[in-house]
């Protein structure tokens, strides 16, 4: 579909891989770290509040800086990824390990009684568990992701932010809204999928709320 002097379709597409790449990267890197975060103390002092720092740092300073420390071309939609992994990562420690707090420490200990090694008891008993409040941490940084995908059209990254920043430079207000329009509603399609995803992997949930 075309609109603007744009192919919507491509704009779309590139949209949505720029931000839902970064946010899988993302929770695979926050994962480690938040359950690191959760058996320690110590690290967690440090994690927490560095990660919160993180997400501090304007998003615009980032894609920029980020071509000088790795040495990608300036217009590269990897600095907009890289930039957006870090944001998710961010804000995906401090939840990964708000997750594996809420699993009681009563099922924890009877799944180490009956023999569970640490890998087992994460990935099949603690994870699982603990997906309910880790859903609630990636629809955050899911949102977080689509809206920060617009700035990367500022430095030449194609988005439907670039259907923002055309039409600003042109006086063209239709091409803004439709941008911001577009934008805003994939926010909000993949936090219904992210809401979905959820519920289909904690069914005992359903069962126990009747929903």
């Amino acid at each position: 579909m075309r609109a603007f002097g744009y192919d919507i379709d491509e704009l779309v597409i590139a949209h949505v891989l720029l931000a839902l790449i970064p946010v899988l990267v993302g929770l695979v890197v926050a994962l480690p770290l938040g359950w690191w975060a959760h058996r320690s103390p110590g690290a967690r002092r440090v994690l927490v509040p560095l990660s919160g720092a993180l997400y501090t740092i304007p998003s615009l300073a980032l894609i920029v800086f980020i071509p000088i420390l790795v040495g990608t071309p300036i217009l590269s939609p990897l600095n907009v990824g890289l930039t957006l992994v870090i944001y998710t990562v961010a804000l995906l420690v401090r939840s990964v390990a708000e997750a594996l707090d809420a699993v009681p420490a009563t099922v924890t200990t009877a799944a180490v009684a009956v023999g569970y090694r640490p890998s087992g008891l994460f990935f099949g008993v603690q994870l699982p568990l603990a997906v309910p409040v880790l859903t609630a941490g990636i629809r955050v940084a899911s949102v977080s992701a689509f809206s920060l995908v617009t700035v990367g059209a500022l430095v030449g990254v194609q988005s439907l932010g670039t259907l923002m920043t055309d039409g600003f430079q042109q006086a063209y207000p239709a091409m803004v809204a439709a941008g911001i329009i577009g934008s805003i509603v994939l926010a909000f399609v993949f936090d219904a999928l992210w809401l979905a995803l959820g519920r289909a992997l904690t069914p005992w949930v359903r069962a126990r709320t009747g929903v």
